[in-house]
């Protein structure tokens, strides 16, 4: 795409004076981002993915968990029982630098091909650049990327570094990828409070936000690094509930759970109650208040269809049909936004983790397990899958992904209590991210 503006005219002007990815850096790359296997038979023999070595070993100190190392080039081995001969593998990582005063994220591509006895083909080219000016204005240089939705690798690698219009791919790469440690950060994010910590979250976001948003920049530097993350993923409560959030603090309340804190604000609005009272936003017992206000939801909803059915019968069917029509949308509108997903089970043979796949399921999951998955809209979200944990028709505990970072960002039971299996439902969702991300781009 020609740069039509003025800071697109001074990226593309500056992105061609940048050096290659160095040798070093992509070292560093191989090492970290790529899987090291050693293949093992059932007879003992081992054979070094990296150089293709191979030699006899029966020790019980080398296996999948502990791992070894090669005896011929030294790389540390990932052992895997098996009669596979080569492997192929994918994966992104991103240098982190300054460039007359933007802060840059390169994001290179490497590729992995081993196969058994030969030593490993490893490939390293460089796919998008991310460019961030000093008020947080992001330019997005890359190559061309063929039209395929089912793969997310189909770089055109004959293609120039150009600028681009934004794609949420270009997101992806660099929160899927490894940061390479040695990093030059712009006098603006230290000022604001980057340390060299991005606490979980992607650099890109994490820039952004600290370089445009004083509120991040509050909380970063005040400590409070679990809020600033939710508020990152969260924009919208962050412009919607900032006054509430701060009239909280000066009360020294603690908001030990900030998104159910953000839940119950959105209840007290849809309830009509004032978000800058301390008396509604603090309450002493916060889970009674909370399910209190839950439970005026549902009712809230039990009496407006009963109302909307009673002048359905005094006045006329239009009315009723109209309703219909618009659940009928909502429903619509739900499919439209998660139906990619529907079908999708996650399982440990015990433990079956399913998405909800209609705003009924929504309402009664929230009914069963007394949470506020309906009453706070959690169906609308297009950045937010809901899945319910079960034992066979029992179910254990309601689970919500993040589609943009594909973790797990709130797993609770009922009356939003953790049961015993609340880690092993938690690891095995984001054990299994790969195949929310498949559906993604499927």
């Amino acid at each position: 795409m020609k740069p039509k503006t003025k800071i697109q005219k001074e990226v593309a002007r500056l992105s061609a004076t940048l050096h290659p990815i160095s040798a070093t850096q992509e070292q560093w790359a191989m090492r970290h981002c790529v899987e090291h296997i050693g293949y093992r038979t059932k007879k003992g023999n081992i054979t070094c993915s990296d150089c293709g070595h191979q030699w006899h070993s029966k020790s019980e100190l080398c296996d999948s968990i502990v791992g070894c190392t090669c005896p011929k080039c030294g790389a540390e081995l990932k052992v895997q029982d098996t009669r596979k001969r080569t492997n192929k593998e994918t994966q992104y990582f991103s240098v982190i630098t300054v460039c007359k005063g933007y802060q840059v994220i390169r994001v290179s591509q490497v590729r992995c091909e081993s196969k058994k006895g030969e030593p490993m083909k490893f490939f390293c080219s460089e796919v998008v650049q991310r460019w961030i000016s000093p008020n947080g204005i992001v330019t997005d240089m890359a190559l061309l990327r063929g039209f395929n939705f089912y793969y997310c690798d189909t770089w055109a690698w004959e293609s120039q570094m150009e600028v681009r219009p934004h794609n949420s791919l270009y997101d992806d790469v660099v929160a899927w990828g490894n940061v390479y440690p040695k990093m030059k950060i712009v006098p603006q994010l230290k000022r604001n409070g980057f340390k060299g910590d991005f606490h979980g979250i992607s650099p890109i976001r994490l820039f952004k936000s600290l370089l445009s948003d004083p509120r991040i920049e509050t909380l970063m530097k005040s400590g409070e690094i679990e809020d600033m993350r939710y508020f990152i993923s969260n924009p919208r409560n962050a412009d919607e509930l900032w006054t509430s959030y701060l009239i909280a603090k000066r009360h020294h309340y603690s908001i030990n759970n900030l998104s159910m804190w953000c839940d119950y604000l959105r209840m007290l609005q849809t309830l009509g109650q004032d978000l800058r009272n301390p008396k509604n936003i603090c309450p002493e017992d916060f889970i009674e208040a909370h399910d209190k206000a839950n439970r005026k939801i549902e009712a809230k909803r039990e009496r407006e269809r009963a109302a909307e059915r009673r002048r359905w019968e005094i006045e006329n069917r239009e009315r009723e049909q109209q309703r219909l029509l618009q659940e009928k949308k909502n429903e619509e509108d739900f499919i439209n936004l998660k139906s990619k997903f529907f079908g999708l089970i996650i399982t440990d043979e015990e433990i079956s983790v399913k998405v909800l796949e209609s705003i009924d399921e929504y309402y009664n999951e929230g009914k069963v397990q007394n949470i506020c998955v309906f009453g706070s809209g959690y169906y609308k979200k297009a950045d937010t899958l809901i899945l319910s944990a079960r034992i066979g028709d029992e179910i254990i505990e309601t689970v919500e992904v993040d589609l943009r970072t594909l973790k797990v960002v709130q797993c609770h039971g009922k009356h939003n209590q953790d049961t015993e299996y609340h880690d092993r439902i938690i690891n095995l969702v984001n054990s299994n991210a790969d195949k929310i991300r498949k559906r993604m781009t499927a």
